[in-house]
């Protein structure tokens, strides 16, 4: 009888943190965010972007649509910025929030754009990503929900992230 209790409770837990772990990663409500905006050098109240996947097909290329509405990754050192060194602000090719600056980007040697530090920590949502059998954060646009990528914890000094991101989810503009 004892076995059966634990049994139970231990059920219970595991369905009442899978419940938790989903809530905490789901989609955000529609309404408004606080994010920084480089052209205005200030934070700005901005619209959640909510779309259904039949709108989003019809903005994005099949692989942007894989990668940032279906958590898709792509290929290391075949994707449009790994090795890019042009100037300017990367944006969510969703919604084009502000993300990262090309002065935080190096070179990690992964084969993905990496960034030591997002705009600002408004401009970046992180859930706990338990896909593949690991725990990762995974990294994602606040305003639509887009997959950008994973931040892990063997980047550069001072701060030691690596903001790993896939190209596909990102749109490279100038600073203004």
């Amino acid at each position: 009888m004892g076995k059966g209790i634990l049994f139970i409770g231990l059920f219970l837990c595991t369905v009442a943190a899978g419940i938790a772990a989903t809530s905490i990663a789901g989609p955000q409500k529609p309404g408004l965010i606080r994010v920084y905006s480089v052209e205005k050098k200030g934070y700005v109240m901005t619209e959640r972007v909510i779309k259904s996947d039949v709108e989003w097909r019809k903005q994005l290329t099949p692989e942007q649509f894989r990668v940032t509405r279906k958590k898709g990754t792509e290929k290391p050192f075949a994707n449009e910025y790994w090795n890019n060194h042009e100037k300017g602000i990367y944006r969510c090719v969703c919604c084009g929030l502000d993300l990262y600056r090309s002065d935080a980007k190096f070179e990690s040697g992964t084969g993905w754009p990496s960034f030591t530090a997002p705009v600002a920590t408004e401009n970046i949502r992180t859930v706990k990503d338990r896909s593949f059998f690991q725990v990762r954060t995974e990294v994602l646009c606040p305003r639509c929900d887009a997959h950008l990528g994973h931040v892990f914890d063997d980047g550069p000094k001072p701060a030691g992230l690596r903001y790993c991101m896939n190209s596909a989810s990102l749109r490279l503009g100038t600073e203004c």
